[in-house]
């Protein structure tokens, strides 16, 4: 490789570098994407619904990932004054654009299994959408 394409590559490294960073502060974490895909139905979700489709999360990394998504503008978060008191969450205009690179970060990841995992093992929630 010639010196100055080996230059132009590390250039353009280091200007990804910082919208990387940005990505990962905002959908870093075990519990983001999960709840973004969740959320990518359309359809508003209530709080118990999201952890009991999660599965082992706890009350604070739930509520806490939640904040965190509604403060970045990802995340609509809709408190209605009923007894007992209802709490729905939705995805922003914001949020809802993400889920089109969600999708082919997913088929990316598809086509790698399917490469690294000839053998076609796959856990139960992958297998129910093969």
């Amino acid at each position: 490789m010639c010196t100055a394409s080996k230059k132009a590559m590390e250039e353009n490294t280091a200007e990804l570098q910082c919208p990387i960073r940005y990505m990962l502060d905002v959908f870093g974490g075990k519990w983001k994407l999960p709840i973004i895909c969740m959320l990518a139905s359309g359809a508003p979700i209530r709080y118990s619904v999201i952890k009991r489709k999660l599965g082992n999360i706890t009350n604070v990394m739930l509520a806490q990932s939640l904040k965190e998504l509604e403060a970045a503008g990802i995340v609509h978060r809709e408190q209605y004054n009923e007894v007992p008191p209802r709490v729905e969450y939705s995805l922003t205009e914001n949020g809802n654009s993400i889920v089109p690179v969600l999708s082919q970060v997913a088929e990316w990841a598809i086509g790698n299994i399917q490469k690294e995992n000839a053998c076609g093992v796959y856990c139960e929630k992958c297998q129910s959408t093969i």
